[in-house]
């Protein structure tokens, strides 16, 4: 199967439900508590840890959120060892990715307006690709221009205004990944699921 898209709702699911149980004995062994809500937003399987304490959430988010990284990527290969199958699982903790991506739309609205404001290009600092993703779209929400520029981990976003008279200006930018990975795209709601 090469598509997400082609895999059943009944797949989706499994999928969650074998990342909640994979995550539960990773949280049983670094003795933290939480609940685990999981479910299926925007034809991906999605697990949600919320820790009960302070302490554990901090922890399992980690500096800018590398720790909530590492367990995506372990529970994927997880999930991929059970079904042979490739998984877009996305995992969040108390609703990290959420807030990140709240904080993100208000910075490119920053940029958006400064670029009206000014007519100049404005040069974002380096994001990762889930980052550079929601300020892409955003601009382009909003009429204007993006385009990444540089190399990993200084990759950065570039908005301006649409030069008149171009052809290609009402044609969006992609922006460019290297692995599929790369390109998640993260809807911070969930589903409980008993």
């Amino acid at each position: 199967m090469s598509q997400e898209q082609e895999k059943t709702i009944d797949q989706l699911n499994e999928e969650a439900d074998i990342a909640a149980d994979y995550l539960e004995g990773l949280l049983d062994i670094a003795d933290y508590e939480g609940d685990i809500e999981m479910g299926v937003r925007n034809h991906r399987p999605t697990v949600q840890i919320v820790a009960d304490d302070d302490e554990d959430i901090k922890h399992l988010i980690g500096h800018d959120g590398e720790v909530v990284d590492a367990l995506q990527q372990l529970t994927r290969l997880a999930v991929q060892q059970k079904t042979g199958e490739r998984s877009h699982l996305i995992v969040d903790v108390d609703g990290f990715l959420q807030k990140k991506r709240s904080l993100l739309r208000e910075r490119a609205l920053d940029a958006i307006d400064e670029v009206r404001e000014t007519g100049e290009q404005v040069d974002m600092p380096p994001m990762n690709s889930f980052e550079r993703k929601i300020v892409h779209d955003m601009v382009r929400e909003e009429g204007l221009k993006s385009r990444s520029h540089g190399e990993e981990p200084h990759r950065y976003v570039s908005v301006y205004i649409k030069a008149a008279g171009h052809q290609d200006d009402d044609k969006p930018v992609p922006e460019t990944f290297d692995t599929p990975d790369q390109a998640d795209e993260v809807d911070g709601d969930f589903d409980s699921k008993e």
